[in-house]
């Protein structure tokens, strides 16, 4: 299979091109019609329903994901590459739940096998199920990192956990994470997410005092690592370097190889240790995780999305025994060390591990993750054609079926705080930005394209090439129909 493995400084280029120019986006007469024409006359219902929920539930949708413009839709069936809304409207999946169902949406095979634990045993118990050990086992002897795993409730727990293991084992403080990434919500991870050098900016309700122990370092730049970690060295030293390793947000920054090579050689070097998120990564890139793909040796790696195959209880942490034994739980032989306090009632249920332990072996026997792949790279190449026939700023690339389509470039922006003067351009930008996003989404939205803030998109196993090229035809209508916006005079 052909890996799409962009160059890291071309694709940056690009970005770094794109943010400078006008911005194109979809017609406002055309946005206009699809509104009119498709969400007013055929999504009635979503839009009735949600107008009903925003009197119970908080902005009327529990999901980050779940808002878009006009109005969001309600799904009620989810088959494979498709989703269907609750007026019957049918739609391409490229959002995949945020990731994890890599072999399309509800498969049967998973599926007859969570139905006949609800048969046997129902979902959860509070004591010990044999699919907590195989599941665990077969992690373990996919990951080359993994040694040890423990299952727990998100990614976002997931997190929290690795940074008291890591406090646990090298009785440092300071956790350095890259700039721009997200992992999870706790209240110490809610620093300089979206925005490289956002800092505290983006945590509304978090006191200053919790980022005390974090810091944040600019995607692709290994000097400003070291001269994070050389200055931490002074006030306690740095325990852990947390990164998604194809980059902030999922790639949306993308970095390479060499960049994750020096951040380990760094790591070694000042005795921090190496954390890879992977959530979006592990079994969707590569069914040995990131770490193995790009023969990185970190030392924990934090798990979610595909680790339950699209069901709940999707979190866990794996990593090197002599890390992992700070979270033992029950009788333990061996080093006596202080445990990093972690629980959760509804953590390694076993309604999770045995859709997780099904879904990750069908991946490694059917080799999803490389055929999920090459679905990326025609939906990539099939993108990159298109924009280049209407000579459109767009910037696409993928890490295998982990799909790029920035027509606006709002997460490529930064905050440098020793200029403050830029400060608000790039606020102002990236809210700009922000919109005209939520415009396209809508549009591809019309078209029956379903994708991530309407600039992401995730492939799985339920496409076939057929399937791929009839929604780039779909791509092709909105592309169609886009143009360069008047530009705002200062």
């Amino acid at each position: 299979m052909r890996i799409n493995q962009p160059s890291t400084r071309a694709i940056n280029k690009q970005l770094d091109d794109l943010i400078k120019k006008p911005i194109y986006s979809i017609s406002a007469g055309a946005l206009r019609d699809y509104e009119r024409d498709y969400f007013e006359a055929k999504c009635s219902g979503s839009k009735s329903m949600i107008e009903a929920a925003k009197d119970r539930i908080p902005g009327g949708v529990q999901h980050n994901l779940a808002f878009n413009h006009p109005f969001p839709l309600v799904i009620t069936k989810a088959s494979g590459h498709e989703l269907t809304d609750i007026d019957g409207n049918v739609y391409f999946d490229f959002l995949q739940a945020g990731g994890p169902t890599v072999l399309g949406s509800n498969p049967p095979e998973v599926r007859e096998e969570v139905i006949k634990l609800l048969h046997d045993g129902g979902p959860s118990t509070g004591l010990f199920h044999e699919y907590e050990y195989k599941l665990a086992d077969l992690i373990a002897s996919r990951v080359p990192t993994v040694d040890m795993f423990r299952m727990l409730g998100s990614g976002t727990e997931a997190c929290m956990a690795a940074i008291r293991v890591a406090r646990l084992a090298t009785k440092k403080k300071h956790v350095l994470k890259m700039g721009g990434a997200y992992h999870g919500w706790s209240d110490q991870l809610g620093y300089g997410i979206r925005i490289p050098g956002s800092k505290f900016t983006q945590a509304h309700g978090v006191p200053w005092t919790m980022f005390r122990y974090v810091d944040e370092f600019m995607p692709g730049d290994l000097g400003d690592l070291e001269r994070k970690l050389r200055l931490k060295k002074l006030h306690g030293g740095t325990a852990a370097v947390m990164i998604e390793p194809i980059g902030p947000e999922s790639g949306t920054w993308p970095i390479d190889q060499a960049f994750l090579k020096g951040v380990e050689r760094l790591c070694r070097r000042y005795g921090a240790l190496l954390i890879f998120d992977e959530v979006v990564t592990a079994f969707r890139i590569s069914d040995r995780g990131a770490s193995g793909l790009f023969g990185i040796d970190s030392d924990l790696t934090v798990f979610g999305k595909v680790i339950a195959g699209g069901y709940p209880g999707a979190g866990g942490l794996g990593g090197k025994k002599e890390y992992m034994k700070y979270l033992a739980a029950g009788i333990q032989t061996g080093d006596k060390v202080k445990k990093a306090l972690i629980g959760g009632t509804m953590a390694a249920t076993p309604i999770s591990c045995v859709a997780g332990y099904h879904t990750i072996k069908r991946i490694v026997e059917t080799n999803t993750c490389e055929y999920a792949g090459e679905m990326g790279n025609r939906l990539t190449d099939g993108l990159q054609a298109l924009v280049k026939k209407y000579n459109l700023p767009f910037v696409c690339w993928n890490e295998g079926s982990v799909c790029h389509l920035e027509t606006v470039g709002t997460m490529h922006f930064s905050i440098d705080w020793s200029k403050p003067w830029t400060i608000p351009h790039v606020l102002s930008e990236t809210s700009k930005r922000k919109k005209e996003m939520e415009y396209m989404g809508a549009a591809y939205t019309a078209e029956g394209l379903i994708t991530l803030a309407g600039s992401r998109l995730y492939t799985s196993a339920a496409y076939t090439p057929e399937l791929i090229d009839e929604a780039l035809n779909r791509f092709e209508r909105v592309f169609q129909k886009v143009e360069m916006k008047p530009v705002t005079k200062k």
